[in-house]
């Protein structure tokens, strides 16, 4: 019985993978040197936010399993944002606090990009990209490379996405 407490969490473990995917798409030297994201913890926050918010809404849009692949993924990518929290010093105090204020900031750039991303509308995505970011991202590039990720995304169902992983574009350099 005490056992089962020892075993990896298969169904965890492959979420884990898939997000890490996911981190590692939103780090692509390209998205900071070529489309002025800037390299800071605000960028990289809005950058995984982004990557996050293209796949969930790949995975919204296929069939059964995909939804709790979405909700694992959604408590994997929280519970990455808490640790980086702690990491950076931030004490059980606060944690709660600094929580609620990211989820805000990230479901309030959901309500900012879908829209546009539902229009394909790269002009309102830009702006939307421009008023969540500081100056000097070149958001009427970083819409196109986020709607080319839309695109590519669409064309992989959920075996693929898990087989292969999100196919984000290589960003401009």
């Amino acid at each position: 019985m005490i056992l089962r407490f020892f075993r990896r969490d298969e169904r965890r473990d492959t979420v884990a993978a898939f997000y890490a995917r996911i981190s590692d798409a939103s780090r692509q030297p390209g998205l900071y040197r070529s489309l002025g994201v800037p390299d800071t913890i605000e960028g990289r926050f809005e950058c995984v936010c982004l990557h996050v918010l293209l796949v969930l809404r790949r995975l919204n849009r296929l069939p059964p399993p995909a939804n709790e692949l979405a909700q694992d993924l959604t408590d994997c990518f929280f519970r990455e944002l808490d640790l980086a929290l702690r990491e950076t010093g931030v004490g059980d105090m606060g944690i709660s606090k600094r929580m609620k204020k990211l989820a805000q900031a990230y479901y309030g750039r959901v309500q900012a990009y879908d829209p546009a991303l539902e229009a394909r509308d790269a002009g309102a995505l830009a702006a939307a990209l421009s008023a969540n970011m500081t100056e000097g991202v070149a958001a009427e590039g970083l819409a196109a490379y986020v709607l080319q990720a839309e695109d590519r995304l669409a064309a992989q169902d959920l075996d693929a996405l898990l087989r292969e992983g999100p196919a984000f574009p290589a960003p401009a350099e």
